[in-house]
């Protein structure tokens, strides 16, 4: 296992990034919420024009995860104008679960925040996606909230706010 986490800086890599989010979220979320709801995700989310937002506006960074050169996970961040970094997205595919990839791709995480000298890093996860609620918990993420978010379509995100002091 050669694991290379990269940063996603040209159109084609991005691409390949929201084909894989729309491939992770299907089989993530499945018995979590709806297939109407994810569809409506990815699109609002995780699609190829949504991601080019989220970079040229929004400040976000998307790092791409190979093994092996086989593209299986990414991870998109931001940093806040407190003394936060966003993980918006850290997403690996079933099939390399449970290798220790998800430890390296949050270690990248912390050093992106670090190297924005920020001094904790936040996220949101579905409150009943019980695996990515467990990962974080182990990896000393503490729960700091919960919120509902009403993201449109009729459709809300019910999630709890992981925190992560640095």
């Amino acid at each position: 296992m050669a694991v290379e986490i990269k940063k996603v800086k040209y159109l084609p890599e991005l691409r390949r990034v929201a084909e894989l989010a729309d491939e992770i979220w299907h089989e993530c979320f499945v018995d979590i919420i709806s297939e109407g709801q994810i569809d409506y995700m990815v699109e609002k989310f995780q699609s190829l024009e949504a991601m080019i937002r989220q970079v040229e506006e929004q400040a976000y960074t998307y790092l791409a995860v190979y093994d092996d050169d086989d593209l299986c996970g990414y991870i998109a961040v931001k940093p806040e104008h407190d003394d936060r970094f966003f993980l918006s997205k850290l997403y690996l595919r079933v099939d390399k679960r449970g290798q220790g990839i998800a430890r390296l791709m949050l270690e990248r995480v912390f050093e992106e925040a670090r190297k924005h000298g920020k001094s904790s890093v936040y996220l949101t996860v579905n409150k009943h996606n019980d695996h990515a609620v467990a990962v974080y918990k182990k990896a000393g993420f503490v729960l700091t909230d919960s919120v509902v978010t009403d993201i449109g379509g009729g459709y809300v995100m019910d999630d709890y706010i992981f925190t992560y002091v640095l």
